[in-house]
């Protein structure tokens, strides 16, 4: 095969490399980089420790949720792709999520360690959120029944 692999073994190796339960040497993960024509970190688990890392990630970012990368006003922006669907609202959802603890951080309504906070335990932190809502209106139906 055009890796060297025997014939005999080359799908159970690479559905095995596919599925995680094996992981290829670095010699091979460059052979199989060259066979298909891409770069090598195109097929590893980036390291965002590095520029190069990140760069793979935002590729599988938009392989994989659709995120692009365009231009508003002459900056560079990362938008979601409205024809994705349900990726796209799921999408949307953390978003939203994440740009309303942004601007409270901005504004000075939270500290940092509470935008940290948020995104370290993010989704449970929305959850109770959502919860302690809910509790509050059931609390106020039963005050105020119609």
């Amino acid at each position: 095969m055009a890796i060297g692999f025997d014939e005999k073994t080359a799908d159970v190796r690479m559905a095995q490399y596919e599925s995680g339960t094996r992981t290829p040497k670095e010699n091979y993960v460059t052979d199989i980089a060259n066979a298909l024509s891409v770069s090598p970190k195109a097929l590893d688990l980036p390291d965002i420790d590095n520029y190069v890392g990140l760069a793979h990630t935002l590729f599988a970012l938009e392989d994989i949720y659709g995120i692009q990368i365009g231009e508003i006003d002459g900056e560079l922006c990362l938008r979601l792709d409205k024809s994705k669907g349900v990726t796209y609202l799921s999408m949307l959802d953390i978003f939203t999520a994440w740009q309303q603890e942004a601007e409270k951080l901005k504004s000075g309504e939270i500290s940092k360690e509470d935008y940290d906070a948020w995104r370290y335990n993010y989704p449970h932190i929305e959850a109770e959120r959502t919860r302690e809502r809910l509790d509050d209106l059931r609390a106020s139906k039963k005050v105020n029944p119609e």
